[in-house]
């Protein structure tokens, strides 16, 4: 296991065993299975056999940790994956990358990027302005659980191999920080642990909201799970227009564990989703991010 992606994909499922964040209970459930359903909880329980099986790991008995400790931990592996590779990939996509687990208690919010700074203006407002804030609402407000951002160059950074702008031209590009502005988000990155059918149109609605609410260039939307239902993760996935892509924390482990103790529908839904570049594997993730 020479390549960096899967020594990181590698290290990303370790990272999930230490940090508890995927556990069995001591009735054998998975922490990422749907308790009400016998298709997930044997689904999910097959991929931890598997990693554990790849890992030579023993995995930690929790009966209770709580969704949203699982879900916060969850979004800081993702982080930490990326960080570990996309930045890597400067012969593809150079760059002065920054990657960060954002969520609600972050300062750094979507109006602090080039694409949304004028949302922040919107945000004064309506705070000023109780009738305006009831007729637009606070759906534009987007906290991304994880931005990949690109800084901005300094004008003998852009200038290094020939004269290229100089104070006559290049005024409003917001790549130049002579000019003023703000990172340029490149990635929002929504990372649901599990993947309920509310939670999945969560993320179809930032999706949304990224779309409509920006000025210029539209970033990366994707959504890293470990939902281990097929038919929950095609509720997201299924369908164009709104997020590029779906990646699993273990799709080729998933895939495995379907053929294995899934149902054929399962099959056939997953089949669907992977044949029509609609469902990925994480180790996917860095290098679709540098197109």
């Amino acid at each position: 296991m020479d390549a960096l992606i899967a020594k990181a994909r590698f290290q990303f499922h370790k990272r999930l065993f230490e940090t508890n964040t995927l556990t069995l209970t001591s009735a054998g459930v998975a922490s990422n299975a749907d308790t009400s359903s016998r298709g997930s909880k044997a689904i999910a329980r097959r991929i931890i056999d598997i990693l554990v099986d790849e890992q030579a790991h023993t995995i930690s008995t929790v009966d209770k940790i709580s969704g949203q400790t699982l879900g916060k931990q969850f979004e800081f592996l993702t982080m930490e994956f990326l960080q570990a590779t996309f930045p890597q990939l400067q012969n593809l996509r150079p760059g002065n990358w920054t990657i960060l687990q954002l969520g609600n208690n972050n300062k750094l919010k979507t109006s602090d990027f080039a694409q949304y700074e004028h949302l922040a203006y919107l945000n004064a407002l309506t705070q000023q302005n109780s009738q305006l804030a009831a007729a637009l609402g606070n759906d534009y407000l987007v906290a991304p659980d994880v931005v990949v951002y690109r800084d901005l160059y300094e004008d003998r950074v852009i200038n290094t191999e020939q004269l290229i702008v100089d104070d006559t031209v290049c005024k409003m590009t917001d790549i130049r920080k002579s000019n003023g502005g703000k990172p340029i988000l490149h990635a929002s990155v929504s990372a649901k642990y599990t993947m309920r059918s509310d939670r999945a149109q969560n993320s179809r609605t930032e999706a949304l909201n990224l779309i409509r609410n920006r000025k210029g260039h539209l970033p990366h939307i994707v959504v890293v799970t470990a939902e281990p239902m097929p038919n929950r993760l095609a509720s997201l996935a299924l369908g164009t227009g709104d997020i590029d892509c779906v990646y699993h924390f273990a799709l080729y482990e998933l895939l495995r564990a379907v053929k294995e103790v899934g149902s054929e529908d399962a099959v056939e839904i997953l089949e669907t989703l992977v044949q029509g570049k609609r469902l990925k594997d994480i180790s996917d993730l860095p290098l679709d991010l540098s197109v």
